[in-house]
This record gives C-alpha cells, structure tokens and sequence, in this order.
C-alpha cells in the first residue's frame, strides 16, 4: 500500500475542513459487489466524522441482506446505524451469487459464525419509508443527502406517504423541506437505448423519482463506473491486515472468478461526500425514463436533473482514491 500514501493528507486535510453531512444510503446490496464496496467507504467517512450515516435502506428483496447489512455494522463499529427495509414482492436479477447469502453462513473453524452480528429479530425492522419519515422530521431543513445506489422502490414510496406521527407533511413536502440533493447511481446517458440494471427492476418507481422528486437529482450512469475498474489484485493483495474480512469475502465470492469490477455505486457515493475536481457535472436538464427502462437527459436550464462525466484524467484520480481508502483498516478513520 506504500505507492498510495502520498493521499493521506487529502483525507486528513477533508476530515477537518468540511462539515458533517448527515446521509441516508439506499441499496439493493446482494446484486453486485460495488454495493459492498461502497459501503465500506460510507463507514469509513463516517468513523473519521465527515457524515453522519443516518441509516442504511435496503431496496432489495430476501432474508440475507439485512442480516449481511446487521453483521457489516458491527464489524465496523456501528451496530446502532438503523436498517430500513423494502418488503419487496418482485425479484431481482442476479448475475453472480448472492453474497449477503454466503458471508452471512460462513463458519469459522468451531463451526460458529465467522462474523457477529447485533440483531435479533430481523422481522422488526421497519419499513424504509417509515424510517425516512421519521428521520427526516428530525433533522434541520435542507440538511440530508441520500444516496442511492439501487432500485427506486423505497423512494417512490416515500414520495407517495401521506402525514403520520412523524410528520404532518406529505412525502414530497417532507423531503422538499429535509433533503437537500438526491445522488443516484442509474440510467446510461452515453447510450439512449441502454436499460439499465437499477431502472429495470423497478421502472415506474424509478420514472416517479425522476418525475417528482422536488430536489436536485445527480445521477452517476452506466458509463461512468465503467470507465473506472476496482482491481481485483488489490482484493487479493491489499487486506492482509485483517484475517477475515465481510468485504473481500463478498467480493470472492460474488463470481466464479474474481476479476475487475466496475465502481458504478462507489462514485455516487464518492460524487455525494468528496467530489472536488474528481467530476464534471451536465448542465442542468431533465431526465425522463422510458417504459422500456432508458433514460434520457435533455438540457432545460429550469430543470433540476444532473448527470455526471469523467476525463481519462479524472478516471485514473478517482480509482487512486478508491486505492487509498477501501484497502485501509478501519481503524485508521476513527477520530481519536
């Protein structure tokens, strides 16, 4: 790791001379690996006290992937950091194996658990929407970002919920007055005809969002995680500090073969916490999504949609920040 040092003072100099910002994640962790990989970073930024991470939402379907999102908290310390769920009917397409699945049953050499987890009852867990209202209501006006790094579902629902006890406000009007941008890793805006994965499993959720959704969207597509590879030498290569780790062993056991990933969820979250010179932003526009499942962005200086672009340049930065900062030991971003 020596050859990715001379980044450390960056991080240093970011922890203290940015405000917290209080994040929600959404994800459909399970489907593909960059979700664990993205994570890893929000846990990091969290420890060192750039975010407070709210909570994390799960908008895939499944019994393992709240557990596997249980077990990641307290791996890293953060075992209060609440869950929010989706009771999702509909599955997902999965290309590899589900790891939440695999990690979540790994034993260690007794036969118990190789990793611990806090929860006890996982059927308690609240609705997604549920829990952004009332976390939400809690916080000062245009103070939360969400970053979403999965299917739509949990968002539309949030958008169609109606007063409670957490808020005499609708949906729409509770999130014009708490959150201050959506950050969205979807759509492909290099190829119109392009229906990608997190449109396509829940579409109409997803054309609500875009729709209705009363604050500015930035949206890191396709295009831009797949210009940007994670090297699988360096999950091979990179960890030994640690014997076993919830991360890599989701990674390894995600393909049949490891190999190179995109980093398609892991630069929304970037682009939300630390962007700097690292993106170009799209002017502003709207973005619209088909029935078929493509997104397409047309300029509108009224509009409030975004869409997010990389120089070969500004690709090679960005993947010597993820160098940096994924293969460190968490323990080196706690505030001391």
């Amino acid at each position: 790791m020596k050859k990715y040092l001379w980044l450390i003072p960056f991080f240093l100099l970011s922890a203290t001379a940015t405000a917290q910002k209080n994040i929600i994640f959404e994800t459909d962790m399970g489907n593909d690996v960059d979700d664990a990989l993205a994570i890893d970073m929000l846990y990091k930024y969290h420890s060192s006290g750039r975010i407070n991470l709210m909570a994390i939402m799960l908008n895939k379907e499944g019994k393992y992937p709240p557990m596997f999102i249980d077990l990641l908290n307290t791996w890293y310390g953060q075992p209060k950091i609440p869950i929010g769920v989706s009771n999702r009917d509909s599955l997902s397409i999965v290309a590899g194996a589900n790891y939440t699945e695999v990690v979540v049953n790994e034993k260690n050499a007794r036969g118990k658990p190789l990793y611990k987890r806090t929860l006890k009852n996982y059927e308690k867990l609240p609705d997604a929407y549920r829990l952004y209202r009332q976390l939400l209501s809690e916080k000062p006006d245009h103070s939360v970002t969400i970053v979403s790094v999965g299917f739509s579902t949990n968002l539309a629902r949030l958008l169609e919920s109606t007063a409670d006890e957490y808020s005499p406000l609708s949906g729409e009007e509770l999130i014009a007055q708490k959150v201050d941008r959506l950050v969205v890793m979807a759509g492909h805006f290099e190829d119109p005809k392009f229906r990608e994965y997190n449109v396509v499993n829940d579409i109409p959720a997803c054309q609500k969002v875009y729709a209705e959704w009363p604050t500015d969207i930035y949206t890191s597509g396709f295009e831009v995680g797949l210009k940007i590879k994670y090297p699988a030498k360096s999950i091979e290569n990179d960890f030994t500090w640690a014997e076993h780790h919830p991360i890599t062993d989701a990674y390894k056991s995600y393909l049949a073969k490891i190999e190179d990933r995109p980093t398609w969820d892991l630069t929304a979250v970037l682009f939300a916490i630390d962007p700097g010179t690292l993106f170009n932003v799209s002017p502003a526009g709207r973005i619209t999504v088909s029935d078929e499942g493509s997104t397409h962005y047309t300029k509108d200086m009224q509009g409030n949609r975004y869409y997010l672009k990389v120089t070969e340049n500004q690709c090679k930065n960005i993947l010597r920040y993820f160098l940096n900062m994924i293969p460190r030991n968490p323990e080196d971003f706690k505030k001391h």
